[in-house]
């Protein structure tokens, strides 16, 4: 779970200064194994993590810290193909999928 990306803490910082996280459902898009997942999870209501690659996936899902469990869920979808009612979600993001 150890992330080599942004070892400063910028990344989570700048998420932090858009948006507040607090009790809100989160839609992240391109999750890949979970680095920045874990970093801000912790405070949401919960959080849907889309990602199209299976293999990240199943790391992310193995690193699943325990605390988290009942709030995270990781889907091996492309963001395109998700079909969640309107309004499932207070805030969407995606880092690093472009």
């Amino acid at each position: 779970m150890a992330s080599s990306k942004d070892p400063e803490g910028a990344e989570i910082r700048a998420l932090e200064r858009l948006f507040d996280l607090t009790d809100k459902r989160v839609l992240e898009i391109g999750s890949g194994e979970g680095r920045l997942t874990w970093r801000y999870a912790g405070a949401t209501r919960s959080v849907l993590a889309v990602e199209p690659d299976a293999e990240a996936v199943a790391l992310a899902q193995a690193d699943l810290p325990p605390e988290l469990a009942d709030r995270v869920s990781f889907r091996v979808t492309d963001a395109g193909e998700l079909d969640e009612p309107r309004g499932s979600f207070d805030v969407a993001f995606l880092s690093w999928s472009l």
